[in-house]
């Protein structure tokens, strides 16, 4: 789930129209051992910050990773990755640490208003318990699914038009940029994993919203979505092929659900080796891992998550250089 704030970001535009780029599905293009993938997981709004911050230590210490042949962008990581299509790395840095978090001085609105940290918790607890029920990660969705269905038909319509207005304020650009990025998500109904590229004819800020919609089922036309998360929280290996993967993770590769499922980042990391890529992963620093996790929704931490990234970043750079280029 991700909670990130509205801001003030420079906003584009383009002028060039879907109709004029090739029709091709990025998940099965074919790809060259020199082509490169950034994977972008989930981590709330601090983990979306936290992205950010990374990206832009390393921009600005000579390091581009925004010019990726791909970008895959799950729930907070598919904000990130929605926004770096519209603003440069340093832009969206300026734009967290000028923003005014609330003040700690109790529970907190996870995205102004939408859910308290309180929510948040019950929330975790109640998937935790579906979690714990499931036969496997596709049995998983499938519950989660009917449960954010549920939850669905005893909300009023309003929520659908609120959370999509956040989301589209949180985009420098609401345009699906020409170069590849994949967001994800699960379909509620059949709990089978989506993903949503410049070509599905899904607009960019249902896509995001859909990617970030944790356990609340996100419309778009007749059809109902859950978060990515739910897939895997990076989904890196939906980057199969590239010859070089970075991947971000601020929640640390860790995951909620049994190891046997092949859920967590470690499996996914395998699955890519084993294809032929070399893969570099990035977690916060021991340092900055407070900041995630049960904390992971809390406004007033995203400055210092995205410095923290940030620092990270500016110390990677050089280390990252030879892999990437």
């Amino acid at each position: 789930m991700d909670t990130t704030p509205s801001s003030s970001l420079p906003v584009t535009s383009t002028t060039v129209s879907d109709q004029d780029q090739p029709q091709v599905d990025a998940t099965k293009r074919v790809r060259a051992a020199d082509e490169r993938a950034l994977v972008l997981g989930g981590g709330g709004s601090t983990g979306n910050a936290w992205l950010i911050g990374v990206i832009a230590g390393l921009f600005d210490a000579g390091l581009d990773v925004t010019t990726a042949d791909l970008t895959v962008g799950t729930s907070a990581g598919s904000t990130a990755a929605a926004q770096l299509a519209g603003a440069t790395p340093t832009e969206l840095l300026a734009a967290i640490l000028a923003a005014a978090p609330p003040q700690r001085t109790g529970p907190v609105g996870s995205d102004a208003g939408r859910a308290p940290i309180t929510a948040a918790a019950d929330h975790m607890e109640r998937t935790s318990t579906i979690i714990a029920a499931a036969e496997d990660a596709a049995d998983m969705r499938r519950r989660i699914g009917a449960a954010a269905l549920d939850t669905d038909a005893a909300s009023d319509g309003s929520r659908h038009t609120r959370w999509r207005a956040t989301v589209a304020a949180r985009l420098p650009s609401q345009h699906w940029p020409r170069r590849a990025v994949l967001v994800t998500a699960v379909d509620a109904r059949t709990g089978e994993p989506v993903v949503f590229d410049r070509h599905t004819g899904v607009d960019l800020v249902d896509a995001v919203a859909a990617s970030c919609s944790s356990g609340v089922a996100y419309r778009i036309g007749d059809n109902r979505y859950i978060d990515g998360g739910y897939r895997r929280n990076e989904n890196a290996d939906l980057a199969a092929g590239y010859g070089r993967v970075l991947v971000l993770s601020p929640f640390a590769g860790r995951s909620r659900h049994p190891l046997d499922w092949g859920m967590q980042l470690a499996a996914q990391v395998d699955e890519l080796r084993a294809r032929g890529s070399r893969v570099e992963t990035i977690f916060p620093d021991s340092d900055s891992e407070h900041m995630f996790g049960a904390n992971a929704m809390d406004l007033s931490l995203r400055p210092p998550a995205a410095r923290a990234g940030y620092n990270q970043g500016r110390v990677l750079a050089e280390p990252l250089t030879e892999f990437w280029r």
